[in-house]
């Protein structure tokens, strides 16, 4: 299979989720695979399980790219860095936690030749009542910024043409929790044509969220606050 043409990869940045990753790259392969030729770029971070051990047992039968950190670099930089090792035409980024349902990825993969970028929209999101509280404050505050048309511009069930990875993924990092608030606003500044499909949210497979602990919140809160104002610094003289 590697010796054929990948048609998309698929990008899942990994932290501390043994419990889960085996189910959930089995999932989204058995999807994807038996009509298109795909390839996963795995970005451990730093993980303290044994995730890393059962991804790169699992690289023995499902094609994949694992790019394995010894120390945490954070949920942004691996992304950054899936990103950059892309070589297929067309990249598609899901979370690790397999709350987004990879079933939903025919309806993006028809609208490809139509769009740059197709963002998923998580009507019904499952999770815990702090975390959908903070997203919505957040998002108030946001769009006094940026004014985007787009409910969900968290959402990490992304599928994106390698020209637009190769235009911005240089310039992203700025919100190092928060990479897909970032992602969405600069493709929308940078004009491409952009799709919101509505994708189905699940409850967590196992376990709780390796990101955004309720002890966290406020301090990665305010420091997204603070990288919006560099953002649009940063478009604004884009614009100039």
């Amino acid at each position: 299979m590697e010796s054929r043409k990948i048609d998309v990869e698929i990008l899942v940045p990994v932290y501390n989720e043994a419990a889960i990753i085996e189910r959930v790259i089995r999932e989204i392969y058995s999807n994807i695979s038996e009509q298109l030729n795909c390839r996963f770029i795995i970005c451990e971070d730093g993980s303290k399980d044994n995730s890393n051990l059962i991804i790169t047992k699992l690289s023995e039968e499902i094609p994949m790219i694992l790019i394995s950190s010894s120390e945490r670099k954070g949920y942004s930089q691996a992304v950054k860095d899936g990103m950059m090792a892309l070589t297929a035409p067309y990249l598609l980024c899901l979370d690790s936690d397999g709350q987004c349902d990879p079933k939903d990825f025919w309806k993006f993969w028809e609208l490809r030749d139509r769009y740059d970028v197709i963002l998923g929209w998580r009507v019904k999101r499952h999770d815990v009542f702090w975390r959908l509280f903070f997203s919505r404050m957040f998002y108030y505050i946001y769009q006094m910024f940026f004014k985007t048309p787009f409910h969900d511009p968290s959402c990490p069930f992304v599928l994106v043409k390698k020209n637009v990875i190769d235009d911005l993924v240089s310039r992203m990092g700025n919100m190092p929790q928060a990479y897909w608030w970032e992602f969405t606003v600069r493709v929308f500044s940078a004009n491409y044509k952009i799709m919101e499909v509505k994708i189905n949210h699940r409850y967590r497979l196992a376990g709780k969220t390796q990101i955004f602990g309720l002890n966290k919140v406020f301090g990665i809160g305010y420091r997204n606050f603070l990288a919006l104002f560099k953002i649009l610094r940063q478009i604004n003289k884009e614009h100039l």
